[in-house]
């Protein structure tokens, strides 16, 4: 069963700096009842690209935005005017370290295990780097005796460093 939280406070940082509409349509989601799941089998994307794009970190398509504000019972001209072909995604939002306490863990998971997970991409591809523009995320729940577990899965391409 699938937990829908309300919208994060966006008069606050680090969300007052993205469009407001980011926020109306968080809160008309929310107000539906919907999962960032639902609506993205709606319109064929992923769950989690979807909940970037809510938030400002991905770039909805037209057709896309047009079906979301659809879906969540937002006035379509109001997104299309704020989030239309002349809005780009300015990416990474928050402060470093983050004072969530979910990203704050990620983060730390990162910085404990960055190093080794760093060394064996190495070891198995060579000089190079996981793309994040290529790259698809994965949330699973994966039932355990211990408590339920996070899966994460971050599916990036390999891209060696150039050389001239």
């Amino acid at each position: 069963m699938s937990q829908i939280t309300a919208a994060l406070p966006l008069a606050t940082q680090p969300y007052s700096d993205l469009p407001p509409i980011i926020g109306q349509l968080l809160e008309a989601k929310a107000r539906k009842g919907l999962t960032f799941d639902q609506i993205a089998k709606e319109i064929g994307k992923d769950e989690v690209w979807l909940a970037a794009a809510f938030y400002g970190q991905a770039k909805f398509t037209e057709d896309e935005l047009r079906k979301v504000a659809a879906i969540v019972g937002v006035p379509v001209e109001a997104a299309l005017g704020a989030l239309g072909d002349h809005w780009y995604p300015y990416r990474g939002i928050g402060p470093i370290p983050p004072k969530d306490p979910v990203l704050y863990r990620l983060f730390e998971g990162f910085l404990v295990y960055g190093h080794a997970i760093k060394a064996i991409i190495h070891e198995k591809f060579g000089d190079g780097i996981m793309s994040m523009i290529d790259c698809k995320v994965h949330v699973e729940r994966k039932p355990d005796p211990k408590g339920d577990r996070v899966v994460l899965t971050f599916d990036g391409k390999f891209l060696h460093y150039a050389v001239w």
